[in-house]
């Protein structure tokens, strides 16, 4: 059903409910496919949340771009994203994760590409004062690409939402 919104000019532009845009929606591709890349990039937060560095950067192309939240610019290739890592907090101060939720995702996949758009909450253990920061709510958008080792992100835009 759509929504009127007033424009400010004063006419009215018709809007879909985002939930009727969402039902409506019809996924390209085979539902297999679909499920092998939302569990390739699934398999990227669980390396973070083990801490296994390899195990992300296997689901990642070596010349992927990355735009990263928490950097103004566009990344390219891995040593750009290790130097954006290499520049997070450390030490007894730094954000701790305890769990990074994905959700509400929507898979299309066009021969070997895949589009995934999706969302993302990051929990936080209580900080050295013994107060929990606020989840951090993450809209995010990769691009995969089907190789021989597997869907690999070649494109990722995170959004921190706030």
């Amino acid at each position: 059903m759509p929504i009127s919104t007033p424009t400010p000019e004063g006419t009215s532009t018709a809007m879909t409910d985002p939930a009727a845009s969402r039902a409506a929606h019809r996924s390209a591709g085979s539902a297999e496919d679909r499920a092998a890349v939302w569990s390739a990039l699934l398999d990227i937060y669980a390396g973070f949340t083990a801490g296994d560095r390899d195990r992300i950067d296997g689901r990642i192309h070596p010349e992927a771009t990355i735009w990263d939240s928490s950097a103004p610019e566009l990344l390219f290739g891995r040593a750009d994203l290790d130097r954006i890592r290499a520049e997070r907090p450390t030490g007894p101060d730094a954000p701790v994760v305890t769990g990074i939720h994905a959700s509400d995702e929507v898979i299309d996949v066009w021969g070997d590409t895949a589009l995934a758009r999706y969302r993302l909450r990051v929990e936080f253990a209580p900080g050295a004062d013994g107060v929990t920061p606020a989840p951090e709510h993450i809209r995010n958008t990769a691009v995969s690409r089907r190789t021989t080792e597997g869907w690999l992100v070649v494109h990722n835009h995170e959004d921190l939402l706030v």
